[in-house]
């Protein structure tokens, strides 16, 4: 397979292009792009963010689960990980996990079941 394509570039042309491939709805080709990136850069939580969001989408969701849970890790109060985490478990089937990521991500953003 060759990967040139993907891999070619500045970190910084990298992330424009798997912006237009998400744009663009090719998520597998944003998930190419931006799985090199978040390999050379694993600290940037945007790029593994928009991974995750790029799995998500193309239904890779045991690779999606895998990032948000890294990003969720690092930092616990990131809401919109802990809503797509939760999102991600549910559409796994996994709905009594998925709960308390949900539960935190709305609360995290202000939004409470009691009120």
């Amino acid at each position: 397979m060759d990967t040139t394509y993907y891999d070619h570039g500045t970190p910084a042309e990298r992330w424009e292009r798997a912006g237009m491939f998400f744009d663009a709805k090719d998520f597998t080709a944003a998930a190419r792009v931006l799985a090199g990136l978040v390999e050379e850069v694993p600290e940037q939580t945007g790029p593994r963010l928009l991974l995750a969001r790029a799995y998500y989408h193309s239904a890779q969701l045991r690779r999606a689960e895998a990032e948000l849970r890294v990003i969720v890790e690092r930092d616990p109060v990131e809401h919109y990980a802990r809503l797509m985490l939760g999102r991600t478990l549910q559409r796994q089937g996994r709905h009594d996990e998925a709960a308390s990521h949900l539960r935190i991500a709305s609360a995290l953003a202000g939004r409470f079941d009691d009120e």
